[in-house]
């Protein structure tokens, strides 16, 4: 899919183009490729003379080649935009390609932005651009205001975080609830885990892509105070994600450990019953079913039931002991 972006009255406004006549109607700041086809690569590299690298949203990409400028001025950034999807929360690589200086190219000043599906970042950008006039003026505003909302996106996601960590919260610590609570308070914290984990990588990632931003001295002094910015809010971000860190290890000892109270309760009744049981065992394997001793022959036929009376006795004292001390509660 192959869209274009032009300003008009300082409004962002969108155009889906499907053949390369319609391309060359418009002036726009920015064209964004999601999936593109082989077909739309052409038609890129035909009308504005820019070439997409193969490579360009390759995940195994080495760190180096992910910003870095070219000869001619273009611009290459490879960066990786959060996707908060309670199924399947992912990162999506995004290559960016601006060219600066080379005026012989219909490219320059156009920001390229190729991935391969749809980012909720870029959504997020698109409404305000449409809602905000005067918010983006040039390219290089679309490549800081994605940067900016990523790093809105990313505080949006650790706040939906810690409001789901509180209903994890409420139900470990009432205390009530059995091994199916505990299993499903374990799932949900091993997800909010997992969803932090991809937090405080993406920020780290848009960062290194704002000050790359930053050193290349692309930016002018109004833009350069709004990378500085993003910077302090993503740094912002680090303590947010440090304590959701501790939290969520909080919570998963906790957890575990009213599992190992619920199993130590078990395993407490099976001790005192086998306690229990002792005596009656002792009795049995003195006596069996032999009678014939001397202190039973007064007993006669009520030797039996004394025996068995007395190993009843004998586990109903241990029994009672174990139940005076709060052994069995």
């Amino acid at each position: 899919m192959l869209n274009i972006f032009t300003l008009a009255n300082g409004r962002l406004f969108q155009e889906e183009i499907e053949s390369l006549e319609e391309l060359s109607k418009f002036q726009p700041i920015w064209v964004d490729l999601e999936s593109p086809t082989v077909e739309e690569k052409r038609w890129i590299k035909q009308y504005y003379g820019l070439s997409i690298p193969e490579d360009a949203m390759d995940d195994d990409i080495e760190e180096s080649a992910r910003f870095y400028e070219e000869d001619n001025g273009e611009l290459h950034i490879r960066s990786d935009f959060l996707v908060a999807d309670d199924d399947d929360p992912r990162a999506v690589r995004v290559a960016f390609i601006l060219n600066q200086h080379n005026t012989e190219l219909k490219s320059r000043g156009v920001l390229f932005t190729i991935h391969d599906e749809d980012v909720p970042v870029f959504r997020l950008l698109r409404m305000r651009a449409r809602r905000a006039p005067g918010l983006i003026e040039d390219a290089k505003e679309v490549l800081l205001k994605l940067f900016d909302a990523d790093a809105e996106y990313s505080a949006d996601t650790l706040e939906g975080i810690y409001d789901e960590l509180e209903k994890v919260s409420a139900k470990v610590l009432s205390g009530n609830g059995g091994d199916a609570m505990a299993s499903e308070a374990l799932g949900a914290i091993a997800r909010h885990e997992d969803m932090n984990g991809r937090i405080r990588r993406n920020v780290m990632d848009t960062r290194r892509a704002v000050s790359f931003m930053m050193r290349s001295k692309m930016l002018n002094a109004e833009q350069f105070e709004e990378a500085r910015q993003i910077l302090r809010d993503i740094d912002s971000l680090d303590s947010h994600s440090t304590f959701l860190f501790d939290k969520i290890n909080f919570l998963m000892d906790a957890t575990v450990g009213f599992i190992n109270i619920s199993q130590n309760k078990v395993i407490k009744i099976f001790s005192v019953a086998s306690v229990a049981l002792l005596p009656p065992t002792l009795v049995a394997s003195i006596y069996g079913m032999n009678l014939q001793f001397p202190e039973f022959a007064a007993l006669g036929q009520w030797a039996y039931p004394y025996v068995v009376t007395l190993m009843f006795l004998s586990a109903a004292v241990p029994m009672w002991y174990c139940y005076k001390r709060g052994w069995l509660r």
